[in-house]
């Protein structure tokens, strides 16, 4: 089992990457593997609503000079998605809304079913909010949300201060058992549930 961290900072190694590192580091001890993936510092486009993807069925987008394709294919050999962002203004990283919308839309198929949480990281304020935006798309993805002991926020401003968050860290810890034992759990019984057909409703006749 596997599961692939994304750092939505575009500061390699600043906090929202300890947070993750400490994810990893309980998902090791667990005995699932991970691996932390840099979203980086080279602009991610947004969605244009071509729908090239989805009217040539391609399973990813058909833009291919950012991150997105790369992190589509590597989600196709994981079971769990984690996805960290640093807070601005109350929201996530803004190319980590565009890299989620066009990850999921564009590829869906290899996220659906599959356990994911979101980790906020923020110096005081705006966690909750960026931290919902990030679960509002995975419920829409049929993921299973994975839960910790509280709201998967770490808080930490200057580099490295995000690991004096004792109860922060602790957080992610919890979160990362509860991933594992959820991977584990799907693991024995991988059939996945039968859906109803999708019935759109646009409220316009």
């Amino acid at each position: 089992m596997k599961v692939l961290l994304i750092n939505g900072s575009p500061r390699r190694e600043g906090n929202t990457y300890l947070a993750l590192r400490e994810i990893a580091a309980e998902l090791e001890k667990q005995g699932v593997d991970s691996e932390i993936v840099q979203i980086g510092t080279k602009p991610v486009r947004s969605c244009i609503a071509c729908g090239q993807c989805a009217a040539r069925s391609l399973g990813h987008c058909i833009f291919d000079d950012d991150v997105c394709n790369r992190v589509i294919g590597q989600m196709a050999s994981c079971d769990g998605l984690i996805v960290g962002s640093p807070v601005y203004y109350g929201q996530p990283n803004g190319a980590v809304l565009s890299l989620m919308q066009r990850m999921f839309y564009s590829g869906g198929a290899v996220f659906s079913g599959k356990p994911a949480a979101a980790v906020a990281v923020c110096r005081r304020g705006g966690a909750t909010s960026a931290f919902e935006t990030m679960n509002m798309a995975y419920m829409m993805m049929n993921m299973p949300v994975v839960t910790s002991q509280y709201w998967n926020i770490v808080y930490g401003m200057d580099a490295g201060q995000a690991g004096l968050d004792v109860e922060g860290m602790q957080t992610m810890r919890t979160l990362a058992v509860n991933m594992a034992w959820l991977l584990k759990k799907i693991g024995s019984t991988p059939e996945r549930p039968a859906y109803e057909p999708w019935q759109p409703m646009h409220f316009i006749r």
